[in-house]
């Protein structure tokens, strides 16, 4: 005579609802992992700031309290007029290294076979914007030093 066999239901737990609760605990348990890290992390830097702020000597002098930069005693107002070409300098290079950089893998892929006129056609427009900023940036007077 055979065995009656159980069938799961809504309120038995069967080997699927096993086998997916196990790889949910094996998720969270990889993001507990980061979490406990994080938390570790948090608590070092907690304890080496009250560490410090309890060991540290606390004498302030006018001389601690002043401000300085650099080490430089501040000497005068506080505000100095910077003339915008420097900021103009500073950007037209950072243009200008950012793009030369693009330079580099062009050179690797234009090397390889089957990209050779398609890359070589792109560098030229890319290099014609750059050509036309510079042209714009010169009739503009921007990069005479005067």
């Amino acid at each position: 005579m055979a065995e009656p066999t159980m069938v799961a239901g809504p309120g038995i737990t069967g080997a699927g609802e096993a086998a997916g609760t196990a790889v949910a605990a094996d998720y969270f348990e990889s993001y507990s992992v980061v979490g406990l890290l994080a938390v570790v992390g948090v608590l070092f830097v907690a304890v080496a700031f009250g560490a410090g702020r309890l060991l540290r000597p606390v004498v302030p002098t006018p001389e601690k309290l002043m401000t300085y930069e650099c080490g430089v005693d501040p000497v005068g107002d506080g505000w100095a007029h910077t003339q915008v070409r420097y900021y103009v300098y500073a950007f037209l290079y950072v243009i200008f290294a950012v793009d030369s950089i693009f330079l580099f893998p062009w050179a690797t892929v234009f090397a390889a076979p089957g990209y050779g006129a398609a890359t070589l056609v792109e560098m030229f427009i890319f290099l014609g914007f750059l050509a036309v900023g510079l042209l714009y940036a010169y009739k503009k007077g921007v990069l005479t030093w005067t």
